[in-house]
């Protein structure tokens, strides 16, 4: 690399989201005894008047391949942001501790349920976790809660990590008003404070065998969002003590599989999953509140006992017209009734399979290839029948779904299962995203 700037640092952390904001956190204590730490981050980092709100504007600007990164056959979107705070920035907030059963299942010597129970509650303070007040929970909230209740369903209410939510529901979007308390407002903040060094818009190409990283750092593009990177545009090499990779599950695997670590890590790549998502939607007689609120305050957890789950939401105009099954006048009904419509989303709990996983091509980008399962499939078809019969005992006159035809008028709520079948959930002919991905770097002794 000629022309390349070296510099040498004690702990490298590469991606800035919820792990390597908070590892950053964590280690800066040591810069008081003079040790040197350095996140990099791939994404920019954005002022706070930079978040309007503005669809389009705010996905181009936040998420990887502005919100349309694929799977190798292009049947599933993935979500996932590219900015200083990784996707803590685009998410809704919602803050859980992961359940015992899942713990036990990743078998990973060292991670114990009770003490990740004790480490969250530290967190959950950290960043403001707490159920949100009565007064943001809009019509497409309780909604949910009705006719999840009259419906038989055990409905419960999300902690999220919100301080002084204003209701503008554009969490996805980056919060316009500062309220959503993720790395890029609480860890980050702290551990530059503390003497930890944060550079934007910096890829790392490679890791070398004697922890050198190859990284490239890009110009700030004309007329785009976010502040220049902190260091000159061009090629460095960084000398680390010490690496942690916290680039995601897409982004990590590739930085190892393009350093040539798969011959030492057998599993490198394998075992991706990401809860493949599908929004269903419900058209009531009346005007509702849901663009305003927080848009995700409930959900119904049918994990262990159907694989699926069900969770309040509301997204935008585009977002929700690539979401609808269909063209034509069916998909145009539903967009016209926008201030009518209930959303439910539902995703699926995937199991970890060799065959779905992350490689990456000739130019060493990420690809990643993801076949639904046939208990997958099942789990949509269930989950849909459920979201289905939630938004008939809120009221809804007719849900739009995988069916044929995709409208499915009240009428018909007692034929459910025959109106949505598997046949309707082939890959390719629904519109299925994911936003939680994992897998592709496991942690065992068998990694």
């Amino acid at each position: 690399m000629s022309g390349t700037v070296e510099r040498r640092y004690d702990v490298v952390i590469i991606g800035s989201g919820a792990g390597g904001g908070t590892v950053a956190q964590e280690l800066a204590p040591l810069v008081r005894n003079g040790q040197s730490i350095l996140v990099l981050e791939k994404g920019p980092r954005f002022a706070d008047h930079e978040f309007t709100g503005v669809e389009l504007e705010m996905a181009e600007a936040l998420y990887e391949e502005g919100g349309g990164f694929l799977t190798s056959d292009g049947s599933m979107t993935l979500a996932f942001a590219s900015a200083y705070g990784g996707s803590t920035v685009v998410y809704t907030g919602t803050s859980l501790t992961a359940p015992e059963r899942v713990i036990r299942g990743w078998g990973v010597p060292g991670l114990d349920h009770a003490d990740l129970v004790r480490r969250s509650a530290k967190y959950a303070e950290q960043n403001s976790v707490h159920l949100l007040e009565e007064s943001l929970i809009n019509d497409n909230n309780r909604l949910f809660v009705v006719g999840g209740r009259a419906a038989g369903y055990a409905v419960e209410q999300f902690p999220v990590n919100v301080k002084g939510c204003r209701g503008s529901s554009l969490c996805n979007l980056g919060c316009p008003n500062q309220a959503k308390q993720g790395t890029n407002r609480v860890q980050l903040p702290r551990a530059e404070r503390a003497g930890v060094e944060v550079v934007t818009r910096a890829e790392v190409l490679r890791i070398g065998a004697d922890q050198t990283l190859d990284v490239r750092v890009v110009a700030k593009p004309a007329g785009a969002k976010g502040a220049p990177p902190e260091w000159p545009p061009g090629e460095h090499r960084v000398r680390a003590g010490l690496v942690v990779c916290a680039a995601g599950a897409i982004g990590t695997p590739a930085l190892l599989l393009r350093s040539g670590l798969a011959a030492r890590l057998p599993r490198l790549g394998r075992d991706f999953t990401c809860h493949p998502a599908l929004i269903l939607v419900g058209e009531h007689p009346r005007v509702i509140t849901n663009d305003v609120g927080h848009p995700k305050s409930y959900f119904v957890d049918r994990a262990a006992e159907e694989r699926f789950v069900l969770e309040t939401c509301m997204y935008f105009p585009f977002v929700t017209a690539k979401s609808l099954t269909g063209f034509g006048a069916s998909h145009s009904a539903v967009m016209q009734a926008f201030p009518r419509l209930q959303m439910i989303l539902l995703l699926v709990c995937d199991r970890a399979t060799r065959e779905n996983g992350i490689t990456v091509d000739g130019a060493g980008r990420p690809v990643v290839h993801y076949r639904l399962m046939p208990d997958t499939i099942d789990g949509l078809v269930r989950g849909t029948r459920a979201a289905a019969r939630i938004l008939f005992a809120a009221g809804a006159r007719r849900v739009h779904a995988p069916a044929e035809p995709p409208l499915i008028d009240a009428a018909e709520a007692g034929r459910i299962e025959q109106r949505i079948t598997a046949q309707h959930f082939r890959p390719g002919t629904m519109a299925l995203s994911a936003a939680h991905l994992m897998g592709g770097c496991a942690m065992g002794r068998t990694a």
